[in-house]
């Protein structure tokens, strides 16, 4: 006996008592590299669980306030608006409508992040590429973006190629992009959006004269809820990036991070041309 659970079990010869001693000491070692080999199986096992335990909890930490926040805010301005105790003017009235238009909206975009990124994990997401304008992309995103999109400087050749996407994807993509771009853009800096062939991919660059990202944190902001030291919390659950980057890739594309020349970051997304210009994507 090794243990109260392990045996060695031997046949032949009978041994001495000097070697009994040392197959003792080895039967030892044996147990104990077995039982290291038994944890290590049950850690490795376990890694997935407290993976799937720790996104449970950042997206608990997440929805807790992000998504709780401009549901609040909607509720009461609707609930005062219902109020029989006060009489609204106009003014009042259209104010109060336009904060629940605008947290609602905050709260439908969170919402269609989140789903977004459970179906891409999933391996349910829908696509359907097919040739796209890249120009008429920008022009959507900018329009849902009003009126912080107005800021925004284009540079986009009407003669770049069309891009092999999915329309509402990449649409996604952009839009995300731009928001982050601008959340961090300052104040007569407004971000720049430019968009130039290179082989047989297409490239749209967002760049923006913000604080930049150090190059140890590249990867890391691509993980779901990481803001990079960033504490405004009403403004996502930390998403953005890493849906970008899934969504791009889905669509057989590459999302890369660099320094803006002069300071601050480069987003460049880069797609497949299409293999021609017939029956390009329009709204």
């Amino acid at each position: 006996p090794i243990s109260d659970t392990l045996s060695l079990s031997l046949a032949g010869r009978p041994l001495p008592a000097s070697d009994r001693r040392v197959l003792g000491a080895f039967a030892a070692y044996a147990a104990v590299a077995l039982e290291q080999q038994r944890l290590a199986a049950e850690a490795e096992a376990a890694k997935p669980i407290a993976a799937a335990d720790k996104m449970r909890t950042a997206l608990l930490a997440a929805v807790s306030h992000d998504l709780r926040t401009p549901l609040a805010s909607a509720k009461a301005a609707v609930t005062s608006l219902r109020s029989p105790d006060v009489r609204w003017d106009a003014a009042d009235s259209e104010e109060l409508l336009a904060t629940a238009d605008e947290s609602l909206d905050r709260l439908t975009h969170l919402v269609e992040n989140l789903l977004d990124m459970s179906r891409l994990q999933a391996g349910a997401l829908s696509l359907f590429p097919r040739p796209t304008g890249l120009d008429e992309i920008v022009a959507r995103a900018l329009d849902n973006l009003e009126p912080l999109g107005r800021d925004v400087m284009v540079d986009i050749p009407e003669s770049l190629p069309a891009v092999q996407a999915d329309p509402a994807i990449l649409e996604r993509v952009v839009v995300n992009l731009i928001e982050n771009a601008l959340r961090y853009s300052p104040a007569g800096k407004p971000p720049l959006l430019a968009a130039s062939a290179l082989g047989d991919h297409v490239e749209l660059r967002v760049v923006d004269r913000g604080p930049g990202i150090p190059e140890s944190d590249r990867e890391r902001m691509f993980v779901p809820f990481q803001r990079l030291g960033d504490t405004d919390n009403t403004t996502g659950v930390g998403l953005g990036l890493a849906l970008s980057l899934g969504l791009t890739e889905a669509m057989g594309g590459t999302l890369t991070a660099e320094d803006t020349p002069g300071g601050g970051l480069t987003m460049t997304v880069s797609l497949p041309a299409a293999p021609g210009d017939e029956g390009v994507w329009r709204p």
